[in-house]
């Protein structure tokens, strides 16, 4: 779905008044790149509403597809959602501007303890505020994990996964995990007790132990088939994004079929990752585009969008307004305690990145 122009078309003629109509003609622009099915249903209209400038709105579906239009051209637009994994790469490349927060009153309302985080990919917090955040952890089948490792099942322990006598029984209803080296390997790493985001090609040699010992009972890597298959029971544990569990979860409860999957965020400590909305270098409509990014600070316009989408913003402000449901549910917002033992995770040179990309290819092999 790369790619997929979706020109803010939710018809201003059915959406908004005549006479507003008329004005958006001549209206001021805002260029804007976002994940694929990641907005409210009428964050851009009420946008216009609200400030009479009308969103150019365009989705992608990958960072690799992000990435390479930032960095290989004039990409025409002013706002772009971006992870922080990929911030140091454009930060680096001179893709992004300062954010001016003189002229961006809603910066008051971010959370601090994110923003401490989030400087870890942007130090000093200068070119990105954060969007919708969440962890990657385990998802799975109540029922089959119980059935097959008794109620005592370490569910909220990377035990669960990466104990081979555990992942053992549960690969006979089946385990998957991302296909995504830059995000098990920190997970395999940290959960030996090594930095997640080592250069030390000793430290991968010893992941790659764990990973080919596991290997056997591992169905499939994949990031994306896991969620219909834990939903239709499948498959009973998955290692994963947050909202794909909850999607999963959502999915099984709607179809009816019985199948009860949970969310859990390991003890031990897990990546947690930031959508952030950052401004162009090349913007060129760069008032417009501080315009959006401010609008999408304001407490009353981003809660919604946590609610439609079961993800967690970066608003302090927001999380009263979130439905209680959605606030009170641990896998969406983390406790305190568990905010403390999450890490971000950072690009690599490229040496390490090869040794990354040659230890996955052998664990998905087998050997």
């Amino acid at each position: 779905m790369s790619g997929h122009r979706t020109y803010f078309n939710l018809g201003l003629g059915a959406c908004l008044s005549a006479s507003l109509s008329a004005f958006a003609a001549d209206a001021p622009t805002v260029h804007v790149y976002n994940w694929y099915d990641y907005i409210g249903p009428t964050t851009l209209h009420d946008f216009t509403r609200d400030t009479g400038i009308s969103p150019v709105y365009d989705t992608f579906d990958s960072a690799e597809v992000l990435e390479g239009k930032l960095l290989t051209s004039r990409s025409g637009y002013d706002v772009v959602v971006a992870s922080n994994f990929s911030l140091p790469t454009l930060i680096k490349a001179g893709a992004l501007q300062p954010l001016p927060r003189a002229q961006m009153p809603g910066f008051k309302n971010m959370d601090p303890d994110l923003l401490a985080k989030l400087a870890n990919n942007d130090p000093g917090n200068q070119y990105a505020v954060p969007y919708l955040w969440g962890t990657n952890g385990i998802g799975y089948n109540v029922d089959k994990v119980r059935a097959a490792l008794g109620d005592k099942a370490p569910v909220d322990s990377w035990d669960l996964v990466f104990k081979e006598e555990n992942l053992a029984k549960l690969g006979q209803c089946g385990v998957a995990m991302l296909d995504s080296p830059s995000e098990m390997l920190p997970v395999a790493l940290h959960y030996l007790g090594l930095p997640p985001n080592s250069t030390d090609p000793e430290d991968y040699k010893k992941a790659e132990a764990l990973l080919l010992k596991l290997r056997p009972h591992i169905a499939y890597f994949n990031s994306s088939k896991f969620i219909s298959d834990l939903a239709n029971g499948n498959i009973c544990v998955a290692v994963g994004w947050s909202g794909a569990m909850l999607e999963a979860k959502k999915t099984a409860e709607q179809a009816g079929n019985g199948v009860k999957i949970a969310y859990s965020l390991p003890k031990e400590g897990a990546p947690v990752w930031f959508d952030t909305l950052v401004l162009l270098k090349d913007a060129p409509n760069p008032a417009q585009g501080i315009a959006f990014i401010d609008y999408l600070m304001r407490p009353e316009v981003i809660a919604p969008v946590s609610d439609h989408l079961a993800y967690p913003n970066g608003n302090r402000t927001a999380t009263p307004l979130v439905a209680e449901a959605t606030r009170n549910n641990p896998a969406v917002y983390p406790s305190a305690e568990a905010m403390a033992t999450l890490f971000t995770l950072q690009p690599l040179p490229p040496a390490t990145e090869r040794v990354r990309t040659r230890v996955w290819s052998k664990v998905k092999n087998g050997q």
